[in-house]
């Protein structure tokens, strides 16, 4: 099964974003930040996000990323849709060229994993994954550490200052 960084990147940065979007919009530094995602690649893929109507941003100072619609309203499926990722099981990547150019025996057994991990993908929303203790658990650890990090660049600049 293949899914790509530019699908898993989305998906983690859209969760990021439904976790931390009671605090007004988010920032992509922020994301960024917590994530370990570069801000250019990040960049990228809100542009598609946007395109697809699942964000939109908020201009000017405290602007930043908000979610079109509610948690429950957007699926995992939607984001890497969006993103133009597939989640393809088949060795040819659906083109059915996988045996010197024709389709191999078990191509569509492959092919029906995709559709069936396609369809689970889309009974997952936000707002489950949200409400999960090991994604609960994980978001605190990362807004710790991100603090952590801004508060010990702070104690460095007081001290290059100094």
């Amino acid at each position: 099964m293949r899914l790509t960084t530019k699908g898993r990147y989305a998906v983690t940065a859209m969760l990021d974003l439904a976790l931390h979007s009671d605090q007004g919009p988010v920032s992509l530094s922020d994301i960024s930040n917590r994530q370990g995602i570069s801000l250019s690649y990040l960049e990228q893929l809100f542009s598609k996000l946007r395109k697809r109507l699942l964000v939109t941003s908020v201009r000017g100072p405290g602007g930043g990323y908000r979610l079109s619609r509610s948690n429950d309203d957007i699926f995992v499926a939607q984001i890497v849709d969006a993103v133009n990722e597939s989640v393809d099981a088949t060795g040819c990547k659906g083109r059915s060229d996988c045996q010197s150019g024709n389709t191999c025996l078990t191509h569509h057994l492959w092919c029906d994993l995709s559709d069936q991990i396609h369809d689970f993908l889309s009974q997952i929303s936000l707002e489950q994954l949200v409400h999960r203790n090991d994604v609960r658990q994980v978001a605190e650890r990362q807004n710790f550490e991100s603090r952590q990090s801004c508060f010990d660049s702070d104690k460095i600049r007081a001290a290059i200052v100094d």
